[in-house]
């Protein structure tokens, strides 16, 4: 099973150890769960998690963010995008996520804005967008 996650899941689990985006991640680096990266999304998380502000919500260093966006990286599919796909999202920062589900065939594509991908652009895609909290309970119902 393999996921593309919104850079606010990557953020909710370096926040707190006790929610479900923090098990995802737990279960990627334990190798139970696949995360599919683009060159950009990796990019977006480089850019957006060791900002000062996010860095003292977070109660890390850059260089404790950077260990485990290396992490990620050396854990993750990597695919490359060769086309531009824009299903006309709200939050232009959106529309990668979406490019990477797509690139890598991923079967969830996991955020906590869930009605900001959300509408008739995306539908007949292959993936399902879910919480985590939608997809822990998923993957209990599935491997537990």
């Amino acid at each position: 099973m393999t996921v593309t996650m919104d850079t606010n899941i990557l953020f909710a689990a370096l926040h707190s150890s006790a929610g479900a985006s923090h098990l995802i991640l737990r279960l990627v680096i334990n190798e139970q769960l696949r995360i599919s990266l683009t060159n950009t999304l990796l990019l977006e998380y480089q850019d957006v998690l060791p900002r000062p502000a996010n860095l003292e919500k977070l109660a890390m260093t850059a260089d404790d963010v950077l260990t485990v966006l290396d992490t990620l990286a050396a854990l993750a599919r990597k695919h490359a995008v060769w086309f531009r796909l824009r299903p006309n999202l709200a939050d232009e920062s959106d529309n990668m996520v979406v490019e990477c589900a797509v690139a890598g065939n991923v079967d969830f594509l996991l955020t906590h804005n869930v009605r900001d991908f959300a509408g008739g652009e995306l539908q007949g895609f292959p993936f399902t967008t879910l919480t985590p909290r939608e997809f822990i309970q998923h993957w209990r119902k599935n491997h537990e």
